[in-house]
């Protein structure tokens, strides 16, 4: 977005305004920012210095937390505004609870931690509750309190009830595990989301640091470089945001550095059906 534009819209939606993205427009980088446990640092300043020079390494970028992540929220939310970047951060965060009053009662907590007046996007974590919190969450859409709604999970078993509710409800978003460790959601939940025109956040893209596991001292192909792919983060971040389906992935780290090199994974050539192929089985022959 061109300076003039965001300031039509900062002077049109406020302090707090973030960049609109209708939907079936939306141009999110392909790498964002998750914040479990890395950012669940209080308010140690020492921890929370490498935090703030990441931080200033996003432009447009999401960052995904939940009140479920101890202090990341507020973390987030107070490095966020002492750098002033909230016009350029799409902020995400969960509702995880049970109730429709308890749900809104955590939802205000979030905003305040995280210091914003409309959300970018809130989910339901885990689907918890999740029939009465999309109730909510589809009000405060209307009403213009949030820009996006969507749900999450994390793990396979529960790809029957993500399946069931992304067919019965209007959501804008899913977040769901996919890595080249975790690779069943390529089944039938990505094709479904693509299908109904739902934008996809992937979390565990390095399925818990298992593929670095599996990957530690051992070289890329000679032909990852073709691909722009200097690094493993790169090789199995460019994977995952390669397929058709996905908008963006939402790796942690509390490390500028690594946060560097996972945004490289967003650059440059992305590789087509047989090239991910490709990547997938070099990556199993290991």
């Amino acid at each position: 977005m061109d300076s003039r534009r965001r300031a039509i819209l900062a002077a049109g939606l406020g302090l707090y305004a973030s960049r609109v993205l209708p939907q079936g427009k939306m141009n999110l980088p392909k790498i964002g920012l998750g914040t479990w446990q890395t950012f669940d640092v209080g308010n140690d300043a020492a921890a929370r210095a490498p935090l703030r020079e990441l931080l200033k390494l996003l432009d447009g970028n999401v960052v995904d937390s939940s009140p479920m992540y101890g202090s990341s929220e507020t973390v987030a939310g107070d490095l966020i505004a002492e750098l002033g970047l909230r016009n350029k951060l799409f902020i995400a965060t969960k509702v995880w609870t049970s109730g429709r009053a308890e749900g809104l009662r955590q939802m205000e907590t979030s905003f305040k931690r995280l210091r914003v007046e409309v959300m970018d996007l809130m989910q339901i974590h885990n689907l918890v509750d999740v029939a009465t919190h999309t109730k909510t969450l589809l009000e405060m859409k209307n009403q213009k309190k949030v820009r996006y709604i969507g749900i999450t999970h994390y793990t396979s078993s529960a790809y029957v009830e993500v399946e069931r509710w992304l067919k019965a409800e209007p959501y804008d978003f899913l977040q769901i595990n996919y890595s080249l460790g975790e690779r069943d959601a390529e089944n039938r939940i990505l094709p479904l989301a693509k299908e109904k025109g739902v934008k996809v956040i992937i979390n565990r893209p390095f399925a818990e640091g298992a593929l670095f596991r599996r990957t530690k001292g051992k070289a890329l192909p000679a032909w990852a470089a073709e691909l722009g792919i200097a690094s493993w983060a790169q090789y199995f971040l460019k994977w995952i945001v390669s397929h058709p389906a996905v908008t963006c992935a939402i790796p942690g780290t509390s490390r500028p550095d690594h946060m560097k090199d996972n945004l490289a994974a967003g650059q440059g050539p992305m590789p087509p059906a047989d090239q991910r192929k490709r990547m997938a089985e070099y990556f199993a022959s290991l």
